[in-house]
């Protein structure tokens, strides 16, 4: 046990919020006695409960991103262990960049699966040479935001704006939810009552994790009633237990470039809700970090451009865990890291992950992806936003059903969806409004 900093400002735990604690990458300290959450507290990043519980809900949270994770390169053809290897490296370094001040996760992007499907024909190569670009612009954007300071944050994402595009991002997943469940309706329902009865009534630790233990339940009752995919449990069994993931290199054509860049507008806001939503979960502003996010996922996505894998971002997933759970503790994640990393040289564990089928993540995503709708609408909560104002109401009104409704235009060749329209729009006519409002009262 380290000793407790006697200079760390409470969250919700006690004391005033809206401080920034002075955490660590490494060496946590013990929440009270490590076993218990008292009601109103919640486990700080610089915090961790006893490693066995800090364990059981880092797998939760590789549990919560693995769906997702694999999904993306399943989609586009990109190697599974190879995406699952850099996931693990990103996240290792988004937690070193940021100081150990902002939990997360880095899965795999949904952002590239348009520009990524779109430029097929080109090549892997040259895929992988668009996420490395649309990475170095993250990163870019990130020092700037370093350099510009926190302001930057207020200024263009006031809390009206960060809730909606916090909203937007969860409910923007809901039909994927809904696709799902309905896929697998009663396995779906089982894993869904599973995780709401374990997470009401569990006690300790069994309560936090509910959605590993719904995800469990789901799974054996699929295979007791022959809900498993064969050909994915055939692939199961032929699957090796060892191996190294798949390396390649990119090379950077133009067109495939100017595909993929647009989707760094959803990275950037997607990192920026995750702080924001973090931030009003946790008490303790994070916006003097929220550079370090942009940066960290910038070289994450990089990195996994260059070595092989998909493009990474802060997982929404995770942030749903966190709500249920009440642990923002960097220490699960690094253990969620670590795991990553170790499963990525086995396929057969990606091929056990595979055989989860579509109703048991319909019935987990549904819980998960509702939780962080809410979280942008506490956002305005605990603003206290004014929905009385004509600006307020209608920048967000529109923003949440070009999100809700994943309104999808093209513009040339480049595909933006709900989550891109929604936050640019957002981001755009929030200001403009604002501005025009001011110069008709003067």
């Amino acid at each position: 046990m380290t000793k407790r900093e006697t200079d760390a400002p409470d969250g919700p735990a006690g004391g005033s919020a809206g401080q920034s604690a002075p955490t660590r990458a490494f060496g946590w300290t013990l929440h009270g006695d490590g076993r218990r959450i008292s009601e109103g507290e919640v486990v700080a990043p610089g915090e961790r409960l006893t490693w066995p519980r800090t364990v059981g809900i880092g797998m939760q949270h590789v549990i919560a991103m693995f769906g997702a994770t694999l999904l993306v390169p399943t989609i586009t053809g990109f190697p599974v262990t190879t995406t699952l290897l850099f996931s693990g490296i990103g996240t290792a370094l988004f937690l070193l960049i940021t100081r150990g001040r902002i939990p997360s996760y880095l899965g795999s992007s949904f952002a590239f699966i348009a520009p990524l499907t779109a430029s097929q024909s080109s090549g892997p190569a040259a895929q992988l040479g668009g996420v490395a670009a649309a990475g170095l612009l993250l990163l870019v954007v990130g020092i700037a935001v370093k350099l510009a300071g926190s302001r930057v944050i207020d200024a263009v994402m006031p809390p009206v704006v960060t809730g909606a595009v916090v909203a937007l991002i969860g409910l923007n997943l809901a039909p994927t939810a809904v696709d799902s469940f309905e896929s697998q309706p009663l396995i779906a329902g089982v894993t869904l009552l599973a995780i709401l009865l374990v997470t009401v009534l569990g006690p300790g630790l069994l309560g936090r994790l509910g959605i590993l233990v719904g995800v469990a339940v789901g799974w054996v009752f699929a295979a007791v009633i022959g809900g498993l995919a064969e050909e994915r449990v055939t692939a199961l069994r032929e699957a090796a237990w060892f191996g190294v993931p798949e390396l390649r290199g990119p090379t950077f054509e133009w067109s495939v470039i100017a595909l993929t860049l647009p989707v760094v507008i959803v990275l950037i806001a997607e990192n920026v809700g995750h702080v924001k939503a973090v931030s009003a979960m946790t008490g303790r502003s994070l916006d003097d970090v929220a550079g370090d996010a942009l940066v960290a996922d910038g070289l994450a996505t990089t990195l996994a451009g260059f070595g092989g894998g998909s493009g990474t971002t802060t997982y929404a997933e995770n942030i749903g865990v966190m709500a249920a759970t009440r642990v923002y503790s960097t220490a699960a994640y690094w253990v969620a890291a670590a795991t990553a990393v170790v499963l990525a040289f086995s396929p057969k564990f990606g091929a056990l992950v595979f055989t989860v089928p579509n109703g048991v993540i319909g019935g987990a995503t549904l819980v998960l992806y509702g939780l962080i709708g809410v979280l942008g609408v506490r956002i305005w909560m605990d603003a206290e936003v004014d929905f009385t104002d004509p600006v307020n109401l209608t920048v967000v009104a529109a923003a949440l059903v070009a999100g809700i409704g994943d309104l999808t235009l093209t513009i040339g060749s480049v595909e933006l969806g709900g989550i891109a329209w929604g936050s640019v729009g957002i981001l755009v006519a929030y200001p403009v409004m604002r501005s025009l409002a001011r110069f008709r009262k003067s």
